[in-house]
């Protein structure tokens, strides 16, 4: 994942709402949403590269996503795939605060990362580029290639718009939150970040919506959880235009129940 907005616990009968873009390069072997044959209670999608993934859900009620910190002047070439912090995670039962204390004396061990992972205690929020791993109040929030919230014009522009297409809406709309993602105003060239790569390719990587040669928005997931015991995933893969939709029981923590 290279955009994922949430709103948590602050739009009316919802647990957790979630819009995410996944940004990869377009030869890069993948398997859309499913349940898992090897994982029967793991939803997601598949890298099929190194076998992990970077967003998924349970029948048990856990949730996690990733995205990759940039710095590409710091990376270690024989590095474990990230994916798999999330595929082992959405496999365990632990709680999650476990399982990120087990994480914390490895996190130097893998590239930068941003790690969130949900289950019925709450939102939590990890990065080894930052301190110890948190838990997320209700609210708003964005996530791209550098640390919770920072404040990119992409970050910025995507809750402004998240918070736009949930405003006075019972229940989202699924069309809205895609149309959302398919955004592609760049950001002006005063307001880019500076991550090391070369200033094209910060232009390229500005807009929700990549569009790059050979590299882009490979995929668009959302996550609509409800207070009420019941979750949707949805997802749209923009190579082949492809639309996946799964409705599952979602358990509910007492506190939002």
């Amino acid at each position: 994942m290279c955009l994922i907005l949430i709103a948590y616990r602050c739009h009316p009968g919802h647990e957790l709402l979630v819009a995410a873009n996944r940004d990869e390069f377009h030869d890069r072997p993948t398997a859309p949403l499913a349940f898992w044959e090897d994982m029967p209670h793991v939803l997601a999608g598949r890298d099929l590269k190194e076998g992990g993934t970077w967003m998924g859900i349970t029948r048990t009620g856990r949730f996690a996503a990733i995205t990759n910190y940039r710095e590409p002047g710091r990376v270690l070439t024989n590095a474990p795939s990230r994916g798999h912090l999330v595929s082992a995670y959405l496999q365990d039962s632990v709680p999650a605060t476990t399982y990120l204390e087990r994480l914390r004396p490895q996190a130097s061990h893998y590239n930068g990362f941003n790690l969130l992972l949900g289950d019925v205690t709450g939102l939590y929020y990890y990065s080894n580029r930052a301190g110890s791993p948190q838990r997320l109040p209700p609210g708003w929030y964005g996530l791209s290639n550098h640390l919770l919230d920072t404040p990119w014009p992409k970050l910025k522009r995507g809750v402004s718009l998240l918070r736009g297409a949930l405003d006075g809406r019972a229940d989202p709309v699924p069309d809205d939150l895609f149309g959302l993602l398919m955004d592609r105003a760049p950001a002006p060239d005063p307001e880019l970040p500076r991550t090391g790569v070369p200033l094209e390719w910060e232009r390229w990587l500005s807009p929700i919506f990549i569009d790059a040669p050979g590299y882009g928005t490979r995929s668009s997931t959302l996550l609509l959880a409800d207070d009420r015991g019941q979750a949707r995933m949805l997802e749209t893969t923009w190579l082949d235009g492809g639309r996946r939709e799964y409705r599952l029981d979602w358990p509910v923590a007492a506190s939002s129940a």
